[in-house]
């Protein structure tokens, strides 16, 4: 084999990503010269519904006029939830701890088929979902309520369903992140978490979502860029760069035959230790299949080139390539078809996406899974009843790397305005400042309630000081947890507290709709409440 014929080959191996809702000129010298495998899209690679499925066509044509045997692997994060990527147009689904609430394995299958076939009409063949990390602590700063809940039978069932409900709406799916990242208390995007616990007790909660999910037909694996000192013994080895962990335990003693990527290889937990390109050849050496460089171009084509170079100086055998290569090509072939796909420019979007029926779905399902964890006899609000109310909120700083900036908007005021024309909105900084604090007890004691919205407590933070404050004041508090439903340990006092798991403007409405009495939740927490 020839260095040019190398290099298609271990182009195969990638994953890339680009900026712009069209197809870029660095984008496009991957597709042509170096045959890269697969794409992974973006917030910003995301328009309108035409816009997307235009990028899409535009990707796979570019793919099919440089000769690639098999159309293009198109992915994207869209777990939904806090971690959504589509836009306008599209279906807004609950995410995996609503889901969890509302206690119906049903409702994950039929959210992973419709998220599948609104995915699959815009020329998005993969999606990074489901997530099967077990959220069993509270300090999980990247999971959290991207999991279906605390326990590992729960997060099992959930995630198979999820998964079944995606790959029956013609979309391959991803387990992640293995062996798992539900007990950290530290964001590999940022640092390289440590997970200390024995292998028995590995097996009994973080793999065994994995290893019943193999058993059911997983079609990709995702590695966390996470330590597991039981299984790898040379320190600061991530599970993303460990041949103990993706061929020892993985491919061996779990079976696993069919494709391995990695997360992203430019999150701090790589690219700030082996480095992202060396990172690349050690995950292939490990045994990963697909590499994925989200972001910069120049990474992108030294990861392909060192990949080559290794090859070529007899790190890495040409058979190990030709293994990887030839299980991407069998996934290709299972889902994905030249001849099945429009490639024409314009191409109309199916009906399918963002239909009234999806929306319907979406909405049954929150009512469903939003809580009511506490209420002392203050809900509900009756709006004719005279209660002058205050809603207190924050903007959005979005907590986790992996969320989408464009999405972070919380609109708690707009959503009981809508119940309730007569309420009052203060919008206070995130953290809020003491002068904000001070201000807002102050305008509170001429209100009967107040409803307020908290985005991930801490003990001790501003927004902690602010419900304090006010309830200090001595009318009703009621929060809304508009993420992290663990906010109410931090909060003890307050006289209701509602989870809604996220802040699409969805679930709040649907909250807003719970506090007036037009909706009866009956979900319970997926997750315990540490005292």
């Amino acid at each position: 084999m020839n260095s040019s014929e190398l290099r298609k080959n271990v182009g195969q191996l990638l994953v890339a990503g680009f900026k712009g809702t069209t197809a870029s000129e660095e984008i496009k010298e991957l597709i042509r010269d170096y045959h890269v495998g697969g794409i992974i899209l973006f917030g910003r690679n995301i328009g309108t519904p035409q816009e997307i499925l235009n990028l899409t066509n535009e990707l796979q044509r570019e793919a099919k006029e440089a000769g690639h045997q098999r159309p293009l692997l198109i992915c994207i994060d869209q777990e939904n939830g806090v971690v959504r990527r589509l836009g306008e147009g599209a279906t807004i689904f609950p995410g995996a701890m609503l889901l969890g609430a509302t206690g119906q394995p049903e409702n994950a299958y039929q959210v992973g088929l419709a998220t599948g076939k609104e995915l699959k009409a815009l020329g998005i063949n993969w999606n990074l979902a489901p997530v099967l990390d077990v959220n069993n602590n509270p300090e999980n700063p990247v999971i959290g309520v991207r999991s279906f809940g605390e326990s590992a039978e729960k997060v099992s069932l959930f995630g198979k369903m999820a998964m079944k409900g995606m790959q029956d709406a013609g979309v391959i799916t991803t387990l992640k992140h293995f062996p798992g990242h539900g007990d950290t208390d530290v964001d590999s995007h940022l640092d390289l978490p440590v997970i200390s616990h024995s292998m028995e007790r590995l097996r009994e909660i973080e793999l065994k979502p994995f290893i019943e999910n193999i058993n059911q037909g997983a079609d990709t694996i995702m590695s966390a860029h996470v330590y597991f000192p039981a299984i790898e013994d040379t320190p600061g080895v991530p599970a993303t760069l460990s041949k103990k962990v993706i061929t020892g335990l993985l491919r061996e003693q779990l079976g696993f035959n069919g494709v391995v990527t990695t997360d992203c290889m430019e999150m701090n937990a790589i690219a700030n230790t082996i480095g992202t390109t060396a990172g690349g050849v050690a995950a292939i050496k490990a045994g990963v299949d697909l590499v994925m460089v989200s972001h910069l171009h120049h990474l992108q084509k030294e990861t392909i080139n060192s990949i080559v170079a290794a090859v070529e100086a007899g790190e890495i055998e040409a058979a190990a390539i030709n293994a990887a290569v030839g299980r991407i090509q069998r996934l290709k072939d299972k889902y994905l078809h030249w001849d099945e796909l429009s490639l024409e420019n314009e191409a109309a979007v199916p009906s399918v996406v963002g239909c009234v029926e999806h929306q319907q779905l979406a909405d049954e399902i929150y009512k469903q899974g939003i809580t009511v964890v506490k209420n002392n006899e203050i809900l509900p609000i009756n709006p004719n009843g005279g209660q002058k109310v205050l809603v207190v909120y924050s903007e959005n700083k979005y907590t986790m790397q992996v969320e989408d900036k464009r999405y972070s908007s919380i609109h708690l005021g707009k959503a009981v305005k809508e119940m309730d024309p007569d309420a009052h909105v203060l919008e206070v900084s995130n953290p809020p400042t003491d002068e904000e604090i001070d201000r807002a007890a102050v305008k509170a004691k001429d209100f009967d309630v107040i409803i307020i919205g908290t985005l991930t407590a801490k003990p001790g933070d501003s927004q902690v000081k602010l419900v304090e404050k006010l309830y200090d004041t001595g009318v009703p508090v009621v929060v809304i947890a508009t993420r992290s439903p663990y906010d109410l340990a931090y909060l003890p006092n307050v006289h209701g507290y509602i989870c809604t798991y996220e802040f699409p403007y969805p679930a709040l409405k649907m909250a807003a709709k719970a506090i007036y009495g037009l909706e009866q939740m009956t979900s319970r927490l997926p997750v315990t409440i540490p005292q």
